[in-house]
């Protein structure tokens, strides 16, 4: 089969390309919803503990489709200016949109991180974690507000993107690991047998579930 069963095969593909990254004791960060179960199963194959990165996409108000940029944690801002040159919003417009999305990461975060403290990523490796690019927006966002927290190195492991956008976010991360880089990438969906949407639920008992994991694994060695 040249594509994934659902995303928790494409994690456990992706973690055996990662296994020599357990030695460093990586944190495993997943783009909502989506990236969640696959970061689970490489969090869990390689003993690292899993937290979620939440970026939203600021799409334009009559094609939310199109992303004119994106909005991270920490308040990270990318805007694409080639896609702002041809929209036509006008500078308030944009702030509008910009401080729109700023709330809702700000909402997601405690909904998904809910008491828990933000992950410390000094000086730690980053294992950055999506369950497939199209256009490489919100993750060239994520890993920007991640290397403002000047982890050690910042790995993007995802199963299938486009070749033009692992070349353009190896400019970005550190290293790049995508199983598959088909030329007429379509829809990411189309990868995956079962790509059913992933629930906010579902979100927030696999980061509960990996959280009781990694501690017990940590009593257990102790």
């Amino acid at each position: 089969m040249n594509g994934f069963v659902n995303r928790e095969d494409a994690g456990r593909r992706l973690a055996a390309e990662l296994s020599s990254y357990a030695a460093q004791h990586p944190i495993i960060l997943a783009l909502p919803r989506g990236g969640v179960p696959v970061g689970y199963e490489i969090a869990r194959a390689l003993h690292a503990p899993l937290d979620v990165w939440v970026v939203r996409k600021v799409g334009v108000p009559w094609h939310p489709e199109l992303g004119a940029g994106a909005v991270a944690e920490g308040g990270f801002v990318y805007l694409n200016p080639e896609v702002l040159e041809h929209i036509g919003l006008s500078e308030a417009e944009l702030t509008e949109l910009v401080q729109s999305k700023k709330r809702e990461v700000e909402e997601r975060v405690q909904l998904f991180r809910g008491g828990h403290p933000p992950p410390v990523l000094r000086d730690r490796t980053v294992i950055l974690v999506d369950d497939g690019i199209a256009t490489g927006g919100t993750v060239r966002a994520a890993i920007r507000s991640i290397r403002a927290q000047k982890p050690k190195a910042i790995v993007l492991a995802v199963p299938v993107a486009s070749p033009e956008v692992v070349e353009a976010l190896g400019r970005e991360a550190d290293r790049v690991v995508c199983l598959r880089t088909p030329v007429d990438l379509y829809a990411i969906g189309v990868w995956y047998v079962d790509f059913g949407q992933v629930s906010d639920d579902e979100v927030a008992r696999l980061l509960d579930q990996t959280r009781r994991e990694h501690t017990e694994a940590q009593h257990a060695v102790a």
